[in-house]
């Protein structure tokens, strides 16, 4: 690789879409930095700091810069792809198509749920406070989706692993983690993926002492 990567998250290291990036960087396989701004501070909005959007997580290659995690797979698939490196996505076209389809709709839905029990929760305090009926709502549609999607005993949805298979696995620990009723089959496919290699360096990064005061991440 003739230019290092660098990926730029939020320094609390609790945000779902950093996760993301974090495993798909992790899971290719490929070497970078992981660099934390401030949200609080503004660190993001300061010179020198690339992305168009303004919005992290990014990723950083020489001059190259580029926002949003489901971008930041999409370019580790495709500027190291398979057999070089391992896969992100489904080798089958249909379920590729698939895998973006799961991506898309844990990380969009579920509003209600999201913001009771937030990313934030998966690392730090967890939540005591009872569901809402809204996020009640949320919470058995997810794991209705979920396990139409999932085979019986299943620890990946398409066979072998892929990205997807993180972001459902980080909607389903909202439940798990928090204490909230989650069928076993579907809090060991959770647990399948939080306990990889990958998941296991992002879960033991240094983060913050003490009270953090700005929203937490849905």
């Amino acid at each position: 690789m003739s230019e290092p990567l660098t990926l730029w998250v939020d320094d609390t290291f609790d945000s779902p879409w950093a996760f993301s990036a974090f495993i798909a960087l992790t899971e290719k396989e490929l070497p970078f930095t992981l660099r934390g701004l401030s949200l609080e501070r503004g660190e993001h909005r300061r010179p020198g700091f690339g992305a168009r959007t303004g919005r992290i997580p990014a990723l950083q290659r020489g001059e190259y810069w580029l926002a949003e995690s489901v971008a930041i797979a999409e370019y580790a698939a495709e500027n190291f792809p398979y057999p070089g490196h391992p896969r992100l996505f489904p080798e089958d076209l249909a379920r590729r198509g698939e895998c973006r389809e799961v991506q898309g709709y844990v990380r969009t839905g579920f509003e209600a749920l999201r913001a009771e029990r937030p990313s934030r929760s998966l690392w730090g305090a967890r939540v005591t406070a009872p569901l809402s009926d809204a996020a009640r709502a949320d919470a058995d549609a997810l794991l209705a989706y979920a396990a139409g999607r999932l085979a019986p005993g299943a620890r990946s949805l398409f066979g072998a692993w892929c990205i997807a298979d993180a972001d459902l696995a980080l909607a389903l620990q909202r439940l798990v983690l928090n204490g909230d009723e989650v069928p076993r089959a579907l809090a060991d496919y959770a647990a399948a993926t939080w306990d990889r290699p990958s998941a296991r360096a992002w879960h033991a990064l240094e983060r913050p002492a003490g009270p953090i005061t700005s929203p937490p991440r849905p």
